[in-house]
């Protein structure tokens, strides 16, 4: 998906859902019940064909954003990696991990349904298969949620945002990997570096309308 089509994609799902007045997290949480820290879908929304995937949630008061309401996590499989990419960190499991991904990003939602920003975490956080930004870079028109069994505006939306946002998730990517090096620069040992602390390396804050109109989308 170009860009041209990805803004068009985030304008007519954000349309819809003002219209239908329900918002992004409404799509994807219980009516009631809604547990902190737990993934929405339980067991993550996982397209059928690309097998990419993604869930949501929401953290406690005070460990979040007070703009936040709660955050996607978008995923590649491993099976959508080219067969000669090698992550520098995986989880301690190694390849009898039971999440099989790697993380994009993640994606801050505001408490009225809109995107605020994107941040990149570190390998310990969603315990995924961390391969180098140029890797990551190079597979992101790979991410495609369109057929997961979930919400369909959502999964549209979600497709389009990294299609959208590729240039800005690029540059946090590169920034993530920079701020591991000089970690490592630094000393810290592989359990420090990759498996405990620094959770968030790099944000991207996101204004859309400025981002819609730098494209002058018709």
């Amino acid at each position: 998906m170009d860009i041209s089509a990805a803004a068009n994609v985030v304008i007519e799902t954000i349309t819809q859902m003002a219209s239908e007045g329900r918002p992004l997290m409404q799509r994807v949480l219980p009516e009631t019940d809604v547990h902190l820290w737990e993934h929405y879908p339980d067991d993550d929304a996982r397209d059928e064909i690309t097998r990419s995937r993604w869930y949501y949630h929401v953290h406690a008061p005070g460990d979040r954003d007070p703009a936040e309401h709660g955050h996607f996590h978008l995923f590649l499989h491993r099976t959508q990696m080219d067969d000669d990419a090698v992550p520098f960190a995986q989880p301690q499991a190694g390849e009898e991990a039971l999440a099989f991904v790697a993380h994009i990003a993640g994606l801050s939602i505001d408490h009225q349904g809109i995107p605020i920003a994107w941040f990149a975490t570190n390998r310990w956080v969603t315990d995924e298969f961390m391969y180098p930004a140029p890797t990551m870079i190079s597979h992101l028109d790979r991410y495609n949620v369109d057929a997961t069994p979930e919400d369909k505006t959502v999964n549209r939306f979600l497709t389009a945002m990294v299609a959208l946002y590729r240039d800005e998730i690029a540059g946090m990517l590169r920034e993530r990997d920079q701020k591991l090096a000089d970690l490592n620069a630094a000393g810290a040992v592989d359990s420090e570096l990759y498996e405990t602390g620094n959770d968030v390396l790099a944000i991207r804050h996101i204004d859309l309308d400025a981002k819609i109109e730098s494209l002058s989308v018709e």
